[in-house]
């Protein structure tokens, strides 16, 4: 990997990493639905223009309703149920059941593309659920309390990446990926513009919430896409992945440095799982030898 590459690596897992350090801190004042709207629709005005600047809106026609279930399934859905964790949870727990995006894309994969896992990757699936439910159990103690809902929240917003992903594939394949995010973002805008509307908060947020909103919007969601797209273009999706098991980290200095959120021994060991799971059912190791 070049220097270059790795350095954009880094800068996107730690924009993505701050990400739920702005939710944490934002999602108080706006309410998650408000938040998630916002968030999208902030991303939608930094990333159409751009497009449009290339010429490229064009490429849209007749793929709107595509571009729609795709926004839903990547952006709004999910969005809007970490919005609503990060009223109850650390930023690290949450990033690091994020880290569990591409153990669910192999599992769809496998259910929708008939893509069947190897050994290795279906004990790779196996580690992370064993490490999912044991941040559950330290985190809930297995009760249905508020963190229990928040912990579902974030695992039901990775299933709809996988899902989203998947679908990403089989249906805008061809597409550039610029448009792919632009047409996605504003779709997702587009549902959740009732639903931000109506959950508007009574109280205006201060200067400072629509600071950490503009953060969240425009750095960790439109900026970062074209980050993600230009990686993609260079590394390639498997190498580009990798940045999954960098948010974590991030995530949870970011967390410890301004927010006081502490490592427990069972956040670390469940996190641990969960990674180690997802390298296996990634196929990222053990490496395959290379062919005699």
């Amino acid at each position: 990997m070049k220097l270059r590459d790795a350095v954009d690596l880094l800068a996107l897992a730690a924009i993505w990493g701050a990400s739920f350090l702005f939710m944490r801190l934002a999602s108080p004042a706006f309410g998650p639905l408000t938040l998630a709207f916002l968030r999208v629709a902030g991303a939608a005005a930094l990333l159409v223009p751009i497009l449009a600047a290339q010429s490229g809106l064009s490429v849209w026609q007749n793929k709107w309703h595509l571009l729609g279930v795709v926004g839903l399934l990547n952006s709004a859905l999910p969005f809007a149920l970490y919005a609503f964790a990060a009223l109850h949870l650390p930023t690290g727990l949450s990033s690091i059941l994020n880290a569990t995006v591409p153990m669910w894309s192999a599992l769809v994969a496998w259910l929708w593309l008939g893509l069947p896992p190897t050994r290795g990757r279906i004990l790779g699936l196996l580690l992370g659920l064993l490490g999912v439910v044991a941040l559950v159990a330290a985190k809930t103690g297995l009760s249905l309390d508020a963190s229990a809902w928040a912990v579902a929240a974030c695992l039901l917003a990775t299933l709809n990446y996988a899902v989203g992903a998947v679908a990403t594939q089989r249906w805008l394949g061809t597409m550039p990926s610029l448009a792919v995010a632009a047409g996605s973002q504003l779709g997702a805008a587009l549902w959740l513009l009732p639903l931000g509307l109506w959950a508007w908060p009574h109280q205006a947020p201060d200067p400072v919430a629509w600071a950490h909103l503009g953060a969240l919007s425009l750095l960790c969601t439109g900026i970062a896409y074209l980050f993600y797209f230009r990686l993609m273009g260079r590394l390639g999706a498997t190498n580009t992945v990798t940045v999954t098991f960098l948010i974590p980290v991030f995530a949870l200095v970011w967390g410890a440095i301004f927010l006081g959120e502490v490592l427990s021994p069972a956040l670390l060991a469940g996190g641990g799982l969960i990674l180690v799971g997802t390298s296996l059912a990634l196929g990222l190791w053990p490496r395959p030898s290379p062919a005699q």
